[in-house]
């Protein structure tokens, strides 16, 4: 089956850069429209402007801080006013304030953590169902981490918020359905500016060594998997989560 989105609208969060913009490039090349959010303007205003060159697709752009709820009403609105539809929401937005023992995370960061990369998923999908795939149907695709499935000295709050947006992935799928399909996504080390200081140098090789595939994650790998969800080719499946880590989650553990 052809993976197509014709017809369709793609409400992306963090779309402007990396991952999120990679997914925004797959789906307008698939036929879909596309509206992008960060916090930025310029960066959206320049990430709107290469995919329109590159696709020829309707992309266009709103303003804010994904983790602020007002954000997620008035860009579902402008969404909605200005292409007709939600048909797909892509959570791909996130943070990571804090790195180091999770015993020892301040306040800030630790509620930062967790209002952009759980909170806020869990009400952009309330608003995009609210507002539109209720009565119409839809697609949600959260983008969690492969982080989420095990734990972590570094980046344990991070991962901690990752592993809960699989629950949620998992819990919202069963109460959205046969209306709408929640399924996740969860990256191992990708070239990201976002994983810039995980990857850069020594370390991503040794990591890239680690995957039996030998090399890291590239952005368009992700945004297949997200065209694949976000298709009818995967219209049987909800409430899953897809693990694309160059085969790390099943690599052998040195022993002694």
């Amino acid at each position: 089956m052809e993976m197509r989105l014709d017809g369709q609208t793609a409400l992306i969060t963090g779309g402007s850069r990396g991952i999120g913009k990679a997914i925004a490039e797959s789906f307008a090349h698939a036929g879909a429209s596309i509206m992008l959010v960060s916090r930025k303007p310029e960066g959206l205003e320049a990430a709107a402007a290469e995919l329109i060159e590159a696709t020829g697709a309707d992309v266009a752009w709103h303003a804010g801080n994904t983790g602020d709820i007002a954000v997620a009403e008035a860009a579902c609105d402008a969404t909605i006013e200005r292409f007709g539809s939600i048909d797909i929401l892509v959570n791909n937005a996130a943070t990571n304030p804090y790195a180091g023992p999770t015993i020892d995370v301040d306040l800030p960061r630790w509620d930062k953590t967790i209002q952009v990369n759980l909170t806020a998923p869990m009400f952009w999908t309330q608003t995009a169902w609210r507002r539109w795939m209720k009565d119409h149907g839809g697609n949600i695709i959260n983008i969690s981490s492969v982080g989420g499935l095990t734990t972590n000295p570094v980046i344990g709050v991070y991962d901690m918020t990752k592993s809960a947006l699989i629950h949620l992935t998992e819990q919202l799928a069963a109460e959205l359905a046969p209306t709408a399909r929640v399924n996740a996504i969860c990256p191992g080390l990708v070239k990201t500016d976002f994983a810039r200081l995980l990857w850069e140098g020594e370390s991503g090789d040794r990591v890239a060594q680690s995957y039996p595939m030998k090399r890291l994650g590239e952005v368009t790998d992700i945004a297949n998997a997200a065209l694949y969800l976000a298709s009818d080719a995967s219209s049987w499946m909800t409430g899953q989560h897809l693990v694309l880590d160059g085969g790390g989650q099943v690599a052998f553990s040195s022993v002694g």
